[in-house]
């Protein structure tokens, strides 16, 4: 148990916990609480969780300096970001799905007016802050920590395939398309393991929620968000 609660692992697990739980309260909101808006939930989850990342940053090595892309590792990033959006709104066929999202997100007034203040934060958490917190826990922590609990010793270009396996699965389960999640998952965990970086599934999956915010804003898909 001390190898799972170290240091290194508090500070990759804490953002993303807080976030589930704010996710998980937004989702189950009671109806009768109209004294606040549940949808600014998400803006104080944005809040709060990007507190918490600048709290812990000295812990994430990964992300300091000297840790950066090539030019081409950069393209390569981005490259497999539009793919994973493209491949992300293509797959929602019914079977492809697990069950409904709890927690969807229509940042419009009454009158079917954009807020877009609602707008703006939602955005700036899906493609700012979500990759930085999601990609610590999922790749840079648990895919790392299946194959070592002192994860940090793991190489990334050395991350079995068990690992990418299982993690992706658990990945997959906190998502309702569950086939689009295992293409990023799978996608992301790639990257990481490729380019020894964990700056290139962050940017591959900033491209994906940043360039699926602009898309659903544009045409109005709240499914998506």
């Amino acid at each position: 148990m001390g190898n799972f609660l170290t240091p290194a692992a508090l500070a990759r697990i804490i953002p993303f916990v807080l976030f589930m739980v704010l996710l998980a309260l937004r989702g189950n909101w009671p109806e009768g609480w109209t004294f606040v808006d549940p949808r600014w939930l998400y803006a104080a989850s944005v809040v709060i969780v990007s507190g918490s990342l600048i709290w812990f940053w000295r812990r994430y090595q990964e992300l300091g300096r000297g840790s950066g892309l090539s030019l081409p590792n950069w393209a390569l990033s981005i490259a497999v970001g539009v793919v994973v959006f493209a491949l992300w709104i293509s797959l929602t066929e019914p079977w492809m799905m697990l069950g409904e999202a709890t927690a969807g997100f229509v940042p419009v007034d009454e009158n079917g007016e954009l807020i877009w203040s609602l707008v703006i934060f939602r955005w700036v958490g899906a493609a700012l802050m979500v990759p930085i917190m999601e990609e610590l826990f999922w790749r840079s922590y648990l895919m790392r920590w299946i194959d070592k609990p002192d994860f940090e010793q793991v190489d990334p270009g050395t991350v079995s395939a068990k690992a990418i396996v299982l993690s992706t699965v658990v990945f997959t389960l906190a998502h309702t398309q569950w086939l689009g999640a295992v293409i990023a998952g799978l996608a992301y965990a790639w990257l990481y393991r490729h380019t020894r970086s964990l700056w290139a599934p962050i940017i591959a999956h900033m491209v994906t929620n940043g360039v699926l915010g602009v898309w659903v804003v544009m045409h109005g898909h709240w499914q998506f968000w």
